[in-house]
């Protein structure tokens, strides 16, 4: 092992001790055994104590010029760059910004634990992301969708009713999955969510028809699936994201769209906002550290989604003169 490996290793311990989510602790190591393994092939620097910040900025430019050919350290098609089927495509300015960041925090990291006298990371800027507006689904669309499960079958039932879970309350698909009988209030249409992302517990809160929609669920669960969990498998075991998310990708193919967990609690909220309501009761809804991050994300309103917002609010139409 190098000493680039061994300080990457002892970062990840670090964020695992910390309590960090799983799909965070990916992106890092992702990212920084690709930076590691770059800045050997470049330089042969095989240790974070001989980097500077122009090696980063090398490598932030070489990203942007080359275009995607090895995203993951495993993946096969490394071995063979020009078979996969993104190969050469142009990475997004927000690609190189999340690795660019990523890099940041292990160097920080290593300043903290005194491997590193400066840290040379420490004025490099990172690249400014794309804000890309979120798609608006049309009420056809969402409809064709949800008509696409067969809710004859368990498995996909059980993600039809997800999928109408994450619309109705914008919660993540990661937070539902652990969710437990014992967390539903049928009587105040109530969720808790226990494992956040912000390892904060909230509630959100669903409507008369989820309620209904829940109850059933429940009651066809337990004949079929002995689990504690509100969203089992068939055998009784926790529902894995990647499922879900394959789930989605297959049944919206199936009516010409492409749908995921993340899109329908983006829906969630930018419906939720054209309906007349306060960012700030989104923002405890979504779980999110503050209004300014809510705002930053949701308040991006395409032209069609402004003009029905000023319908509804009108200050004349809704003035008896």
């Amino acid at each position: 092992m190098t000493d680039f490996d061994i300080e990457i290793d002892r970062f990840m311990l670090d964020c695992a001790a910390k309590g960090l989510a799983v799909k965070t602790m990916k992106s890092y190591e992702q990212t920084l055994k690709l930076y590691a393994k770059w800045m050997f092939d470049e330089f042969e620097i095989d240790s974070p104590t001989n980097v500077k910040a122009e090696h980063l900025r090398s490598y932030m430019r070489s990203l942007s010029e080359r275009g995607k050919y090895e995203m993951t350290v495993n993946d096969k098609a490394n071995n063979n760059p020009k078979a996969r089927e993104d190969f050469g495509k142009k990475i997004s300015n927000s690609t190189i910004s999340n690795y660019t960041r990523n890099i940041k925090v292990f160097f920080s990291y290593l300043y903290q634990e005194q491997v590193i006298r400066t840290n040379p990371m420490k004025n490099v800027k990172n690249v400014k992301p794309e804000r890309k507006m979120k798609v608006m689904l049309e009420d056809n669309q969402l409809k064709q969708f949800f008509k696409s499960f067969d809710v004859t079958k368990f498995d996909q039932y059980r993600d039809w009713k997800i999928a109408r879970l994450i619309f109705d309350t914008g919660s993540r698909i990661g937070e539902l999955l652990d969710i437990v009988p014992s967390d539903i209030d049928l009587r105040a249409n109530a969720l808790l969510l226990r494992n956040t992302k912000s390892k904060k517990q909230r509630f959100v809160y669903f409507s008369d028809k989820t309620r209904r929609n829940l109850k059933s669920w429940l009651d066809y669960k337990d004949r079929y699936s002995n689990s504690d969990y509100v969203f089992p498998t068939i055998h009784g075991t926790k529902v894995k994201v990647e499922g879900v998310e394959r789930s989605f990708r297959l049944r919206s193919k199936d009516v010409g769209l492409e749908i995921s967990p993340h899109l329908l609690r983006n829906n969630f909220a930018k419906r939720y906002l054209v309906n007349g309501g306060d960012l700030a009761t989104l923002s405890r809804l979504l779980g999110h550290a503050s209004v300014e991050i809510t705002a930053q994300i949701y308040l991006d309103f395409a032209d069609k989604e402004v003009m029905k917002k000023y319908q509804r609010h009108s200050p004349l139409n809704n003035l008896d003169v």
